[in-house]
C-alpha cells in the first residue's frame, strides 16, 4: 500500500506539470490580453507605454519562457501579483476568498451525502413501488432545474417579495461586533439560500446514482445466497449490500474536491459571495492571468488528490482492492 501511494504521488508531478502547461497555453489563446482593459479604451495610452507595460509584466517574452518564469515562482509558493488595479499578491486574494468557499462546500457535501444516500437506499429498497416512483419524479425535477434559474426565482420570491432571507453577501454589515453565536446565526441566515440552490441538483444526482448502485448490488448472486439462508431483508441490505453499493459513491466523494472551486462559480456570482468562484469569475472578466493560473493550479492539485483519495477509499472499504494494491 505504501509503495502504491508513493508511486501515485510520483506520477502526480508530471501530470500536474502537463495540466498547468496546457492551461497556460489555452489562456493565451483567449481573445484580448491582460492589459486590454487598461489600454484598449484609453486613447491617451501611447504604443510606447503599452510596450513598457508588456515588458514590465514580461508579456513580451515567448510563451514557454513566460511559463517557465511563472513555474519557478510557483515552486517557491509565489503565484505572483494580480494585474488588477489593486495589485495585490495572488496568494493573498486566494487566502481571503478560500475560507468561505471551503466551509460552504464542506457543509454542502455533508448535507448532500446525509440526504442523498438514504434517499437512494430507500428508493432501491422499495423499488418500483409508489414511494420509489414519487422519489424518482422529485429527483428528475431537481436534476433538470438549472441552478442559475432556480437561484434567481428563489431570490425574487424569498428575498425580494417575501423578505425571508438576504439575497446577497454572507453577513450583516456591522456584525463583526456581535457575539460569536449571533454571527453564526447570521451566516446561516445569509447562506441558507445559496446552499439550498447548490444542493438540490447534487442531492438529485447522487440519490439516483445511489439507487442504481444498490439495485446492481442486490442483483448479485451472493445477495441471493444470503436471502436463501433465511437472513432478514434488513440485515441483507445493511451488512451485505450497502457496503458494496457505497464503493462507486466513494469515487464521487473523491472527485468532489475539484468542485470546491468550479462548482462555486455560478452560486457565488449569483449571490455576490466573495469566495473562490467569484474571484475566478472576476479574474476571467478582467483577464487577470496570474489569478486565473493560481486558481487553476489549486484546481489541478485538488483533482489529482481527489483521484488519489477515491482510490484509497476503495482500498479501505474493499479488502480485495487493498490486497491487490499491496502487490504492486
Amino acid at each position: 500500500m505504501i509503495r502504491y501511494l508513493a508511486w501515485r504521488l510520483l506520477w502526480m508531478l508530471p501530470l500536474l506539470l502537463g495540466i498547468l502547461l496546457l492551461s497556460f497555453l489555452v489562456i493565451q489563446l483567449a481573445p484580448g490580453g491582460p492589459l486590454g482593459l487598461e489600454t484598449d479604451f484609453n486613447p491617451k495610452v501611447s504604443p510606447q507605454a503599452i510596450e513598457q507595460l508588456r515588458a514590465q509584466y514580461h508579456l513580451d517574452r515567448p510563451l514557454l519562457e513566460q511559463f517557465w518564469r511563472w513555474l519557478n515562482q510557483v515552486i517557491r509558493l509565489d503565484f505572483g501579483t494580480s494585474l488588477s488595479p489593486d495589485a495585490r499578491p495572488v496568494w493573498d486574494k486566494i487566502a481571503a476568498a478560500l475560507p468561505l468557499t471551503l466551509w460552504m462546500n464542506i457543509i454542502g457535501l455533508v448535507l448532500v451525502f446525509a440526504l442523498a444516500v438514504p434517499l437512494g437506499v430507500v428508493a432501491a429498497r422499495y423499488a418500483n413501488s409508489w414511494l420509489d416512483h414519487g422519489l424518482m419524479v422529485l429527483v428528475f425535477i431537481g436534476f433538470a432545474i438549472p441552478s442559475f434559474w432556480l437561484g434567481l426565482v428563489l431570490m425574487l420570491w424569498l428575498g425580494v417579495e417575501w423578505g425571508v432571507v438576504p439575497i446577497t453577501g454572507y453577513q450583516t454589515i456591522g456584525s463583526e461586533a456581535w457575539p460569536w453565536w449571533q454571527r453564526l446565526l447570521d451566516w446561516a441566515h445569509h447562506l441558507a439560500l445559496p446552499l439550498a440552490v447548490g444542493l438540490i441538483g447534487s442531492i438529485a444526482g447522487l440519490s439516483r446514482y445511489m439507487r442504481s448502485s444498490v439495485l446492481d448490488v442486490i442483483a448479485q448472486d451472493y445477495i441471493t445466497t444470503a436471502r436463501a439462508k433465511g437472513l432478514p431483508e434488513t440485515l441483507v441490505f445493511t451488512r451485505h449490500a450497502l457496503g458494496n453499493a457505497l464503493l462507486p459513491v466513494v469515487t464521487i466523494l473523491g472527485l468532489s474536491l475539484p468542485g470546491l472551486i468550479g462548482g462555486s462559480v455560478l452560486i457565488e456570482s449569483i449571490f455576490s459571495l466573495p469566495g473562490m468562484g467569484k474571484l475566478f469569475y472576476d479574474a476571467v472578466l478582467m483577464r487577470d492571468y496570474p489569478v486565473i493560473m493560481g486558481i487553476l493550479t489549486l484546481g489541478a492539485i485538488l483533482t489529482l488528490l481527489g483521484n488519489l483519495l477515491a482510490d484509497l477509499g476503495y482500498a479501505l472499504i474493499d479488502p480485495r482492492i487493498r490486497v491487490g494494491k499491496q502487490g504492486h
